[in-house]
């Protein structure tokens, strides 16, 4: 979970600007004349506030208007998105994307918009592994103690979620599925609560981000048995990937910023400059490895690609799973 240190470093998006040069946009020197609005689609406190609020800060510095974080949860970030996708493409309503909406694309059938269409490509901002976490009573240490107790007690097992269709949720089926064994789902509204069971024993096990869980793992509340990209993680060194154990298996969580289609190139040219510079900056590098999560560099171009990659990604989970939104 996010610290309370942590989270009040980065409140301050909206506050006094420092000086420092101002940048104009090539061919629109008057962006930005205003506020700029940060929607992040999802409620405050967590992980999505702290990086937006860094990158937030630093655009408020650069570029001499305050970029302002306003939240807004609901349907599994399609309230936000909706928003955003409707607004008009002048460069001053922007989005916190991230993998719900790769994951939204086929997930929910009935979805209002279509995403990869609606919403421009500006930068990525970081990625976050999640971590397979079990009850400290649960009598596994690794991820293939894990696999041998589930086929041993098959319908014993339950592994809670933030929510259904979630990437919690969807690493746990895409495990299922590669491991060939079965345990129940239950979701959550949010991770928190889901923790608090598995730490209390009404739920064996979950997959979490692991800005939610470290702690709680270094605090030995729970178990870590692995992470879920194939790189360790640098806030849980010793916990080795699953990929490790379990051939093929890779998942994450991204977050990243997009705009209203048809919004102006050099606009986002410009957001794009900023927000990777922004990234390679010490503290805020300081601040997002503090959060477990990795910088996600690029243009424009190249966040796009990465968002059509997640996407089919997680269709290919969401197939395999057979979870619809209903």
């Amino acid at each position: 979970m996010i610290t309370k240190r942590l989270f009040l470093q980065t409140a301050g998006c909206a506050a006094a600007m420092l000086a420092a040069p101002r940048v104009f946009a090539i061919g629109n020197p008057s962006y930005p004349s205003r506020s700029v609005k940060w929607v992040v689609p999802y409620a405050p406190g967590g992980a999505t506030d702290v990086l937006s609020r860094l990158i937030c800060q630093r655009l408020s510095d650069r570029l001499g208007q305050t970029f302002v974080v306003e939240n807004k949860p609901g349907a599994g970030s399609n309230i936000g998105t909706q928003a955003v996708i409707t607004s008009a493409p002048d460069g001053y309503t922007l989005l916190l994307t991230s993998t719900a909406n790769a994951i939204n694309a086929s997930f929910d059938p009935a979805l209002p918009y279509d995403f990869a269409k609606g919403i421009a490509p500006v930068a990525g901002v970081a990625r976050i592994p999640l971590v397979l976490v079990v009850n400290n009573d649960l009598p596994v240490k690794t991820v293939a103690d894990f696999i041998a107790y589930a086929k041993a007690n098959p319908g014993k097992l339950s592994i809670a979620s933030s929510g259904i269709g979630t990437s919690l949720h969807l690493s746990g089926e895409l495990f299922k599925s590669l491991a060939g064994v079965q345990f129940t789902h239950v979701p959550y509204r949010g991770s928190a609560p889901g923790l608090t069971d598995v730490m209390s024993g009404q739920i064996q096990g979950m997959f979490d981000n692991v800005s939610s869980s470290f702690e709680l793992v270094r605090a030995g509340k729970l178990r870590a048995l692995g992470i879920t990209m194939r790189e360790r993680s640098e806030i849980l060194p010793d916990v080795s990937p699953i990929a490790d154990t379990l051939a093929g298996y890779e998942t994450s969580s991204f977050y990243g910023v997009g705009a209203p289609r048809d919004t102006p190139r050099e606009i986002i040219d410009l957001l794009n400059r900023e927000i990777d510079a922004a990234l390679s900056e010490a503290e805020i590098k300081t601040r997002i490895a503090e959060l477990g999560a990795i910088p996600l560099h690029g243009n424009a171009g190249e966040f796009g690609s990465m968002m059509g990659a997640e996407t089919d990604r997680w269709r290919k989970v969401v197939e395999l799973s057979g979870v619809k939104k209903e």
